[in-house]
């Protein structure tokens, strides 16, 4: 028969097992939180959103500049929709964006002008 400390490891370790997938997969997905890939030649975004606060985190990574600007859409109807100011993102550099809403955020997207 096994020890009790035996089973008690054996089933924490299960139980692990089990919830670390979970855990992985739970975060949000969709608009306004992940990666956003652009086609060759754009910077490559995370955005994430955290209650009222939204970040982007871009690195370009190509051999000419690219403008990018974070957009948010606020979940409530009287909090207007909030945009960065434009930010230029050199070869081999990192942009961080925010903004934010009153409240909570419903989305939250990067776009990028090569002008």
């Amino acid at each position: 028969m096994r020890s009790p400390l035996l089973r008690t490891a054996a089933l924490l370790l299960a139980a692990a097992a089990l919830t670390a997938p979970a855990a992985a997969t739970a975060a949000p997905r969709g608009p306004g939180h992940g990666r956003a890939p652009g086609p060759a030649g754009e910077a490559e975004c995370h955005t994430r959103v955290q209650g009222s606060h939204a970040t982007a985190d871009c690195f370009n990574g190509n051999a000419t500049p690219d403008h990018v600007q974070l957009h948010v859409q606020c979940a409530r109807w009287w909090d207007p929709a909030m945009d960065s100011a434009p930010a230029v993102v050199g070869p081999a550099r990192h942009v961080a964006l925010a903004q934010r809403c009153w409240l909570e955020i419903r989305n939250a997207w990067v776009t990028h002008d090569h002008g």
